[in-house]
């Protein structure tokens, strides 16, 4: 959020990835139901200056997706191999 409250725009990229359309219902402690409807794989560090991934949407096959949660796995040597975005 910027000074007046709106949502900032971080990042804008343009990226190809891997994903896989899935359906999950998650009941969290808040007794809401989630429907996850997807995963969304980048090789390498899409976002080196953050040091995690959350909020925001990606668009994908046209269809807008908000990022439910986002994870970078890292090699044994710090290094990220790949980022994961689970969009819902």
């Amino acid at each position: 959020m910027n000074n007046h409250g709106e949502p900032e725009q971080m990042l804008d990229l343009d990226l190809k990835c891997n994903f896989q359309d899935r359906a999950k219902t998650i009941l969290t402690t808040e007794k809401k139901l989630v429907q996850i409807t997807g995963t969304a794989m980048f090789p390498g560090d899409i976002a080196p200056d953050f040091p995690t991934l959350s909020g925001g949407t990606v668009t994908v096959f046209g269809q807008v997706r908000r990022i439910e949660q986002g994870m970078k796995a890292r090699n044994p040597d710090g290094t990220v191999n790949y980022c994961q975005l689970e969009v819902i």
